[in-house]
């Protein structure tokens, strides 16, 4: 390819024909235009002279500049001109192509940018006649040199993985290189691996290569974890920049089920920084919700971590040392234990023997000395990750359990008795509670300054105490003790669980105190050995885009492998289920650590961005072709072949102009003429069914209402004849309403009053037979909305419009009935007060009909206040986005508030349809009458 500039020519040689245009010139100059004949009777005088000297006619010199035009037009579509031609020099050449790609994790963010290079390099292979072959190191196969146009019309089928090209793949890829000399170019993901060095130089060895590498910011999200009592999360960015705020949420279930999210986390990034970190606070209902972390405005599984059951709600067994009185529930041991402990965990009653088998996170035992021969289950199940949570009392302080020796199943050694106000070792006056350690996992907690301790049993002093003690009073006995067990832990409160020895368990302290414990007392992620001979099946999977699936028949998983196996086809990330519990399998992990590629210096590394190719070959050859049919009308015109010559040569210089000003959409764009813009729009809006919202200002809403009208249109495209195209937000001021068959409008307290001619418009609109769909979404219009900031609102805007009196939708109006037999239309609330055109007052019932001879052409006006954009709205993925009520009933609704919006579009679009009598039969035997 020749270039100059920006414009490359793929057969250049064919410019050596504008040489020939002066020639081309000379000779029409030459040729005069065919005479006109005129027939003239006293002509016959003439016959006989002779004119010694004759002077031709010659061609206007703009019918030679036409022609020429012409002929160099054809000449440039000949020669294959292109715009912004792939200028790379280094991956030029004749041999063959090959094009090696990582397609990971780590690609997918800039995947459609790597897709429109790689059709520049393949468009430019094709026109060097190069063979090319493609490799994706993440599913390394064997490839075959073919033609670069076939290659190019596969690559639509390549997508990344969700897993990195690891050194077994890189090896396999090395060994399905083709054979002979080729020239390469690696389009990699940006993330250093020493797996790249032996390709590297084996494709070195076989010709040049050049990498293609996108410089945008690459985020890894690590899994969650839990630091004192918060979920913290650590995030990764590619390269050093600028100091950068990230936003990362935790998306899950709502209450009723829906897809929700549940909270979200502002990441900074300081000033040349690679490592950012923050913390959450969620309570622990909410927290059991969480499906996944993610970061808001990226498209990579490596910016998403799934949670599993580390984050579920724990299962508690509490055992008490006495059986509770009658009324005195406040004296129950486990009064305030179960208080503090439902609304976060499934509690588990019964005897330690039948509790055991159940496998819970955690046992409390509330003034319990004895465990009835069960001391060496409970220790096991402690080593293999329990938590053993204690509470002093009487019984305790008065057994023997701990004295001389330390019981495996308690943290410390006790004394005899024990400590109160007025005893033998008496205090003064009650302790007060001494602020936590930085060690110790309360550390953070605020102390009451009314909590305080009035008992407790002691504990013996021993070298091991001290760090053992994570809570402790004023005078420095210790409050709370701990004792690593294997894998678990024995905590000893040293009071009673109730407020008999302490006003701790009347606090809130003690709740947070609790969640603190359980929080620390998850198992770790098990090993290998643990999950050996089990299988674990998958249930959702991820894919290298972020986007979660269902697994579908994928098979299951050995659990060794699950634990230790590198992600592949065969263990993709996702969510795997086992017997008791689930595991999340993520891309990124606690040990994962990204850094930027950097090759060799003999190997140069290209972007990705750049212009697009644009062949101009067809407009030339089209130009040509107009300048040629010109010239043609002009010819005809001048030799008078044609009535009104100078018309007919008006109509070849407009047509000329015309040609020369074909590109009249990208002029529109690249110069930013408003007529363009407006030729757009109205393109957009008539090409389909459009349905349109009004934009209010508020960002927010507006997003919702397009959502909403989205989803509508899904529903209408699904459901009925009519494929609406997807909606657009209109601004009353600026864009014409005629397109649009619908305008939703939904009112806001602070939206701004539109001007007078907006309102003209509106008022044009409405007479023209559109409709205008009102939503002040508080429910409440029963009144027209006196009772509502956003009713009285609605009556500002709509005063100066030109609406016709209104009633309640009538039973019997056609809007019950144009698609839907429908008798209510709710959206996210589901008021009953929606208001139409009001019929005429003589309407009566027609005999045979079940409905009066009503008004039924289109109401210009529907007025509401249900908030149907919410219960319409979805999202990308087509899911709903605004949970509507709960369970099935909420569902309903949703589904009655899209038939009420089917119903309005279809009333729109066949007004008084409807009312015909033929469809008083199917009407009857709809209604069971």
């Amino acid at each position: 390819m020749t270039l100059f500039g920006a414009l490359g020519f793929t057969t250049p040689w064919l410019l050596v024909g504008l040489l020939a245009l002066p020639v081309l010139w000379v000779i029409l100059r030459a040729v005069p235009p065919a005479p006109i004949r005129r027939l003239f009777p006293g002509v016959v005088l003439l016959l006989g002279l002779r004119d010694e000297e004759q002077v031709s006619d010659r061609t206007p010199w703009w019918l030679l500049l036409l022609r020429m035009l012409a002929v160099a037009a054809v000449i440039l579509g000949l020669a294959g001109p292109v715009l912004n031609p792939e200028t790379d020099e280094e991956a030029a050449g004749a041999a063959p192509l090959l094009i090696v790609m990582d397609a990971s994790w780590a690609s997918a963010e800039a995947w459609r940018a790597q897709e429109t290079a790689l059709g520049a390099v393949l468009a430019r292979a094709g026109r060097e006649d190069r063979p090319a072959a493609v490799l994706r190191l993440t599913e390394p196969e064997a490839t075959t040199f073919a033609a670069a146009d076939t290659v190019a019309s596969r690559i639509t089928g390549l997508i990344p993985r969700p897993w990195e090209p690891d050194a077994e793949r890189t090896g396999r890829a090395i060994e399905f290189l083709p054979e002979g000399a080729f020239d390469t170019l690696w389009f990699s993901d940006g993330i250093a691996r020493e797996s790249r060095t032996p390709l590297l130089e084996a494709l070195q060895g076989r010709g040049s290569v050049t990498v293609y590498e996108s410089p945008e910011t690459l985020f890894a999200l690590a899994p969650a974890r839990f630091e004192d009592g918060n979920v913290a999360l650590s995030l990764q960015r590619l390269r050093p920049g600028p100091e950068r705020e990230v936003r990362v949420v935790a998306q899950g279930r709502d209450p009723s089920g829906a897809p929700a999210e549940l909270a979200a986390l502002p990441v900074t990034f300081a000033d040349g920084a690679v490592l950012a970190e923050g913390e959450l606070s969620l309570p622990a209902e909410l927290r059991a919700r969480v499906e996944r972390f993610e970061v808001v405005g990226t498209a990579s599984a490596g910016a998403l971590t799934l949670s599993d059951d580390s984050l579920r709600r724990r299962e508690v067994a509490l055992i008490a040392g006495s059986e509770n009185r009658e009324g005195l529930e406040l004296l129950s041991p486990l009064h305030y234990l179960e208080r503090a402990l439902e609304p976060t965990a499934d509690l588990i009653d019964g005897a330690l023997p039948d509790i055991l088998p159940a496998n819970p996170d955690v046992i409390v035992l509330a003034d319990v000395a004895a465990l009835g021969g069960e001391e060496e289950e409970v220790l096991d199940w402690v080593e293999d990750g329990g938590m053993l949570l204690r509470f002093a009392g009487p019984r305790l302080a008065g057994s023997e359990l701990s004295r001389e020796e330390e019981d495996p199943l308690m943290p410390v050694r006790l004394r005899a008795g024990g400590r109160s106000v007025g005893g033998a070792m008496s205090w003064g006056e009650p302790k007060t509670l001494a602020p936590f350690d930085a060690e110790s996992p309360f550390f953070g907690l605020d102390v009451p300054p009314d909590v305080t301790v009035t008992a407790q049993v002691m504990a013996q002093p021993d070298p091991t105490l001290a760090e053992r003690v994570i809570a402790q009073l004023t005078d420095g006995t210790p409050l709370v003790t701990r004792k690593r067990v294997g894998q678990g832990q024995v905590v000893l409160f040293h009071v009673t669980a109730n407020a008999e020895w302490s006003s701790l368990p009347l606090s809130v302290l003690f709740v947070d105190m609790l969640e603190r414990l359980a929080v620390s007392s998850m198992p770790a992620e098990p090993e290998a050995a643990e999950l050996e001979g089990t299988t674990w099946e998958p249930q959702m999977v991820l894919d290298a885009f972020g986007t979660l699936r269902d697994a579908g028949t994928l098979p299951g998983v050995d659990g060794a492998a699950l634990a230790t196996g590198a992600l592949g086809p065969d263990l993709q990330p996702g969510l795997y289920q086992g017997e008791d519990r689930s595991l999340a399998r993520n891309v990124v992990t606690a040990e994962t650590e990204i850094r930027p590629a950097v090759w060799p210096d003999d190997v140069p590394v290209r972007g990705l961005a750049g212009p697009e190719e644009t062949p101009l070959a067809g407009w030339l050859i089209a130009l040509a072709t107009v300048l040629l049919f010109a010239d043609v009308l002009a010819s005809l015109a001048l030799s008078g072949r044609l009535r009104g010559a100078r018309a007919t040569a008006g109509t070849a210089a407009a047509l000329v102009a015309l040609a020369l000003l074909m590109p009249g959409h990208a002029r529109a764009q690249e110069t930013g003429d408003s007529q363009g813009a407006d030729v757009d729009f109205a393109i957009a809006a008539t090409s389909e069914v459009t349905l349109a919202h009004v934009l209010t200002g508020d960002a927010e809403l507006d997003s919702l209402a397009a959502a909403g009208l989205r989803g509508l249109s899904d529903t209408l495209f699904f459901r009925t004849s009519v494929e609406p195209s997807d909606p657009m937000g209109v601004d009353l001021e600026t864009d014409e309403l005629a397109f649009f068959p619908l305008l939703y409008w939904p009112v806001t307290p602070d939206q701004p009053t539109p001007s007078a001619e907006a309102y003209a418009k509106l008022n044009e609109y409405l007479r023209s037979g559109g409709m205008i769909l009102f939503d002040t979404r508080d429910a409440d219009i029963a009144s027209f909305g006196a009772a509502s900031p956003n009713g009285r609102k609605l009556q500002d805007l709509a005063a100066p419009l030109d609406i016709p009196p209104l009633e309640p939708v009538p039973q019997d109006h056609v809007l019950t009935r144009t698609f839907y037999l429908l008798q209510d239309f709710p959206g996210r609330y589901a008021s009953r007060d929606v208001w139409v055109e009001a019929a005429p007052a003589d309407a009566e019932f027609v005999e045979g009909m079940p409905f009066r001879n009503l008004n039924d052409n289109v109401t210009p006006v529907v007025i509401g206040g249900n908030d149907w954009a919410a219960a319409w709205a979805v999202g990308e993925n087509g899911q709903p986005t605004t949970p509507i009520g709960r369970g099935f009933a909420g569902e309903r609704q949703r589904e009655i508030a899209f038939r009420f919006g089917v119903n309005l579009v279809m009333h729109v679009l066949t007004g008084n349809y409807k009312s015909d009598q033929v469809h008083v039969p199917a009407l009857l035997d709809r209604l069971g009458q």
